[in-house]
């Protein structure tokens, strides 16, 4: 009876044990499917070298199993709207006072990630080869979002262009000018026709990203540029809800890496300076 006994404890131990084997590794095998699954991280943005950068950190994120899928899209203002609307995971073509004016007017919740780049806004002209010789009256097209008619009024105050009284609201407007020399007459018009105004305008105010496709850059065309002093720089923008996720996060990480920076300072010296 008590061999009986020895001999069924000695069972009941060794079914346990492999129960709990069992039970080890199917937490094993779950944990690895985990690690192993697949997130799919959707990014809207429009032109180079943004859509560049974001084809860069693609095998770094791929590592992390992370999937990037870039949406490029066509103007200014669909990136925000499908981030919003929870279409896309984050997007990347704005700076933070663009991100702030959408979220003020659409009542949302997105929000800045990391800086990237500060693209080098600056005064461009066809026909005048400084600032000193556009004539007096001249047409100055700029960027008809407020956030940028603030950039561009700024940028000329900040070359005493023009003189801005103290700025008592979000933006300046040119409402704020209180000394314009020349009487300069400044042409609003959506940031997407800055480039073609080039031909039309006496001047126009624009980003790298614009001036580029023209074959001008900051250094060796620009009548005057704005620099780094500002709160303009390229940003990785997502959501309040998802802004803390692990993804969002390993993309700002790569976005931010030695690799990212040697690109821009390799390819875009002129136009785009790292802001990390």
């Amino acid at each position: 009876m008590k061999k009986l006994f020895l001999l069924m404890t000695a069972l009941l131990v060794m079914l346990a044990g492999c129960g709990q084997t069992n039970e080890e590794e199917q937490n094993q095998e779950n944990a690895t499917e985990q690690e192993q699954e697949e997130v799919t991280l959707k990014v809207a943005s429009l032109i180079p070298p943004m859509t560049e950068i974001l084809e860069l950190v693609k095998p770094k994120l791929a590592e992390e199993n992370i999937t990037l899928e870039m949406v490029v899209l066509g103007d200014n203002v669909q990136p925000n709207t499908a981030l919003a609307a929870g279409e896309v995971d984050a997007n990347f073509f704005q700076h933070v006072p663009y991100m702030e004016e959408f979220n003020r007017n659409n009542d949302s919740e997105l929000v800045p990630i990391t800086p990237i780049y500060f693209a080098n806004y600056g005064v461009y002209s066809k026909n005048y080869p400084s600032m000193d010789e556009l004539p007096e009256g001249s047409i100055i097209a700029i960027a008809n979002d407020v956030s940028n008619i603030d950039r561009s009024l700024a940028l000329l105050a900040q070359h005493g262009v023009i003189t801005l009284k103290e700025k008592t609201d979000v933006y300046y407007t040119k409402a704020d000018i209180v000394e314009n020399p020349k009487n300069y007459q400044f042409e609003e018009v959506d940031l997407l026709m800055l480039a073609r105004m080039y031909d039309d305008a006496d001047a126009v105010v624009m980003t790298p990203a614009y001036a580029a496709p023209l074959g001008l850059t900051p250094k060796s065309d620009a009548l005057l540029t704005e620099g780094i002093e500002n709160d303009f720089a390229i940003t990785l923008i997502a959501r309040k809800d998802n802004a803390d996720s692990e993804p969002i996060q390993k993309l700002a990480e790569v976005m931010t890496s030695e690799e990212v920076r040697t690109f821009l300072e390799e390819n875009y010296d002129e136009t785009a300076i790292p802001a990390f």
